[in-house]
């Protein structure tokens, strides 16, 4: 969950929601050189009304000014890999954080090993522990559905809120490098599954014709996603010029996207198949792992580390989802005045995120904004109605 993706102001300096350039209205269209592809028509239409909202959700990213940590720690005669810390990056680098933690690890065959935590980072670390020889136990408070990753927009974003520039040195660029690369290939592997788990959609960025100039980020987040050029699809932006219409330049590009209801459950049944065990449990200080069995634990607890392990480096930003009813004839994604939008298979994500890159910071409040949801769907209303639709 994120505002402007780093990924994609990279790409666009505003960019805008590209296919509607060839609307009814828009005389000419077809003829300019700059144009999209002649088959595009519009963009799939979102019924955005307050209506249609199913439920409102909150997650509190856990961000780190200097990074994920990846470390070990000793706990009496328990080795500790700490895996945790990645911001709004979690489900983006969660297979290159994992493989990173388990070699930190150090894994022999027939191992144990307990992960704490069963979100994004914790499943998948489990995972890859099992794939290295180890019978891996789960340690968690909660599973999925209800653990704060399963609440995230659900796109690769493998840069948003990672590291702040005043922190970032070439060791963690290129270790971040390697982790989004690694995660970039197992996704790529894990398209096609029953139930799309992982897919690409088409991202349509919309640039409003009223836009202000984009603030500064008062947090100063880094910007990483360059080193990812050569791998990363990229998109056509392509300024549109029929004053009618309420944006001027249009950025398309596909985007890789998450469904997350289906993601979590392929991750739990390919841990459960490997032999994996969950034990349902809150840990309330790193001493109460002395009790248990494993001799090493790796520690995925997210935002949940900041309390167990009394880590106050981890900076809540506070990010929230208004849910829309799932429509299956219109699965994109787009982002329109500082409005983002995924809809999923399992859900149309509408997200507010804020006049800029501090929105959330630093705040714990876990409470939905009723308020803040419907009036990042009022927005997305707002422009269908501006260009005929009644949605």
């Amino acid at each position: 969950m994120t505002r402007l993706f780093h990924r994609r102001k990279a790409l666009m300096t505003a960019a805008s929601l590209a296919g509607l350039s060839a609307l009814p209205g828009c005389a000419g269209a077809r003829s300019r050189r700059h144009d999209l592809d002649a088959d595009v028509r519009h963009i799939p239409v979102i019924r955005a009304r307050n209506d249609r909202i199913d439920r409102i959700t909150v997650c509190l990213r856990p961000f780190r000014a200097a990074g994920p940590r990846l470390e070990v720690e000793q706990v009496g005669r328990k080795s500790v890999v700490h895996n945790y810390g990645h911001g709004g990056s979690g489900w983006s680098l969660s297979w290159g954080t994992a493989k990173l933690a388990v070699e930190r690890a150090a894994i022999s065959s027939g191992q144990k090993v307990g992960v704490i935590g069963c979100g994004a980072i914790g499943l998948t670390t489990a995972i890859v522990a099992q794939q290295a020889g180890a019978q891996v136990t789960i340690y968690a408070q909660q599973t999925p559905p209800f653990v704060r990753s399963a609440r995230a927009s659900g796109s690769w974003t493998p840069s948003s809120r990672i590291v702040k520039t005043s922190e970032l040195t070439p060791e963690f660029a290129a270790r971040w490098e390697q982790m989004a690369r690694y995660s970039f290939s197992c996704y790529q592997n894990l398209q096609g599954l029953p139930g799309n788990p992982i897919e690409w959609d088409t991202f349509y960025g919309l640039k409003s014709r009223d836009a202000q100039p984009t603030p500064p980020d008062p947090i100063g987040f880094a910007e990483l996603g360059d080193r990812l050029r050569d791998i990363e699809l990229q998109g056509n932006r392509v300024p549109v010029h029929d004053s009618r219409l309420p944006y001027c330049e249009v950025l398309k590009q596909p985007n890789l996207i998450f469904n997350v209801t289906t993601y979590a459950d392929y991750l739990m049944r390919q841990f459960f198949e490997r032999g994996g065990k969950i034990r349902t449990m809150t840990l309330h200080h790193p001493s109460e792992l002395t009790a248990l069995p494993d001799p090493v634990f790796i520690n995925c607890t997210g935002y949940g580390a900041r309390a167990l392990w009394n880590d106050e480096s981890i900076i809540p930003v506070r990010g929230q989802i208004a849910w829309l009813i799932p429509q299956p004839e219109a699965l994109f994604s787009m982002e329109y005045e500082n409005v983002y939008v995924v809809s999923r298979r399992d859900g149309i994500v509408v997200q507010w995120q804020g006049e800029d890159m501090g929105h959330g910071y630093n705040r714990t409040d876990e409470t939905p904004n009723v308020d803040e949801a419907r009036r990042g769907v009022s927005i997305i209303n707002g422009l269908y109605k501006s260009m005929g639709y009644n949605v």
